[in-house]
């Protein structure tokens, strides 16, 4: 069975996607999704452009072993220090965004396509979706 990163929506530190970009690094460098977004774009681009965190040192403590709270508290302590209403609008922002013009739109409707070509199903028998996130969702199977 393939193995997924967590769910962007799971928080970290009231931080959505930390923890899935925490599972991205660990899995990327085992080899197991070597094809998934990564760090310069997408939303690992976004969290560390939100963050203001060094993506490179952040990487090598997460392969060093860390743990989700020593992370967290790394990123607190290296981060630009945003308040945690900063945090949970910035979160909902992530989870609720979705393509917002037509290059985007195509990119999005070509995600979901790629998908129900995946599963072997028609593209009106997958739940309708509107986020990025629930893409996310529904590719790893979580949808």
């Amino acid at each position: 069975m393939t193995k997924y990163p967590r769910s962007p929506k799971a928080l970290l530190g009231g931080i959505a996607h930390l923890g899935r970009f925490i599972d991205k690094i660990r899995l990327r460098h085992a080899g197991a999704i070597q094809d998934y977004n990564y760090i310069t774009v997408g939303f690992d681009k976004y969290l560390v452009d939100f963050l203001q965190i060094d993506p490179k040192a952040f990487e090598q403590l997460v392969l060093a072993g860390g743990t989700d709270e020593d992370l967290l508290v790394w990123v607190k302590a290296n981060s630009r220090k945003p308040s945690e209403a900063e945090i949970a609008q910035w979160s909902q922002g992530l989870l609720t965004s979705g393509p917002k013009d037509d290059a985007a739109r195509q990119r999005f409707q070509g995600r979901i396509q790629d998908i129900a070509t995946k599963r072997a199903v028609l593209l009106s028998s997958l739940p309708p979706v509107s986020t990025w996130a629930d893409v996310i969702e529904l590719d790893e199977g979580r949808m």
